[in-house]
């Protein structure tokens, strides 16, 4: 089994519910190997982050960090955008430069009743852990919106540059299914769009990820064994590949399945020149809510950030954490206790092995 919330998410989630908006101008630069975990909470050019407006400028440089070096550029909302509803069947159609596409989500209504407007998760692939009762479920065929093998296949590459990754592909399906529950309204769908979570399993849970980081209108992220490219680090992959553990490293994914950015490719056989690694891509998700759920009996998932259960088979035991994550998140309970960190694993991680910085206090 697996329980995990990246320390990071502890510190900055603590300082304010809403990020500040700030206007910050991002300029990469040219960056030298960094073979510890990259300082989440230094800016570009030096400055210390101390406050919420500075890291929401810092959540802006991790953003075109992870869309330059490894995702893609993420598209905005098309320029031509129409969602209609049929039934439990939402169609969304969009156009851009002249070409246009449509694809089609299900709501499956909670069980037990109710009213609404409800509460939903959109699960990518369909959903692997139990969707709790009065919570909505919202399926997508995201293969078909971008196909894992051949790459730069799918409805996706019909509007935008095969040089996006087919994980940023089908991320931009769940934001565009959250324009359609904006545009449609609760009215229509018995949705209610301030509390949409999204979850995925495998490489599901590497795009869960995604969505989450790059669409604030998400509340809560679930990513399921997500893995390399989800929430494990890429260092602590090379790190535990080196030592002959059979993880799944940066550059045995990259010959192989499509996720990312073909650019991806020149970072992978020495992966500390890439100047970000995946515990910031999990601190972009707060001040919103992030479960993620991993497994320490598969060495393939790195499970040094993991815990062990049969793949994509969540246990019981786990419920209640869900459970509490679905009522702070998306039922807007308050008082609820949502610090969790878990693991049934015994590992030999030195933190001070990889950590050479300190996490401010972001409150004060």
């Amino acid at each position: 089994m697996s329980l995990l919330i990246p320390f990071l998410l502890f510190s900055v989630t603590s300082f304010a519910q809403e990020l500040a908006p700030a206007t910050c101008d991002v300029q990469l630069p040219s960056f030298p190997p960094i073979p510890t975990l990259p300082n989440p909470f230094e800016l570009v050019n030096g400055t210390a982050v101390a406050d919420a407006t500075t890291w929401s400028c810092r959540r802006a440089e991790i953003r075109a960090m992870l869309e330059q070096y490894e995702l893609g550029i993420k598209p905005p909302k098309p320029s031509s955008f129409e969602a209609s509803m049929s039934g439990n069947s939402i169609t969304i159609r969009c156009g851009e430069n002249g070409k246009s596409i449509s694809f089609t989500a299900t709501i499956r209504p909670p069980s037990g009743g109710g009213t609404g407007p409800f509460p939903a998760i959109i699960a990518l692939g369909g959903s692997s852990i139990p969707i709790p009762q009065g919570i909505a479920l919202i399926t997508y065929n995201n293969e078909q919106m971008a196909a894992t093998n051949p790459g730069g296949q799918g409805l996706f590459y019909q509007l935008y540059s095969t040089q996006i990754g087919g994980l940023m592909g089908w991320a931009w399906g769940v934001f565009r299914i959250l324009d359609a529950l904006d545009a449609l309204g609760p009215e229509s769908t018995n949705i209610d769009p301030t509390r949409v979570g999204v979850t995925g399993c495998s490489r599901n849970g590497k795009g869960t990820l995604v969505a989450g980081a790059f669409d604030d209108r998400i509340a809560l992220t679930i990513p399921q064994e997500g893995g390399s490219g989800g929430p494990g680090c890429w260092r602590l992959a090379a790190y535990m590949k080196e030592r002959g553990i059979n993880v799944e490293d940066a550059r045995q994914i990259v010959t192989g399945d499509q996720w990312f950015a073909p650019y991806f490719k020149n970072y992978v056989d020495d992966i500390a020149t890439l100047p970000h690694d995946h515990h910031q891509f999990m601190a972009l998700v707060a001040p919103r809510g992030l479960l993620v759920i991993e497994n320490s009996g598969i060495d393939y998932l790195v499970r040094l950030v993991s815990h062990g259960s049969s793949h994509c088979m969540m246990p019981a035991s786990q419920n209640p954490e869900l459970t509490a994550f679905v009522n702070k998140f998306l039922r807007g309970q308050e008082n609820v206790d949502t610090n969790v960190f878990k693991t049934d694993g015994n590992f030999d991680f030195e933190e001070s092995e990889w950590i050479d910085w300190e996490v401010p206090n972001l409150a004060e």
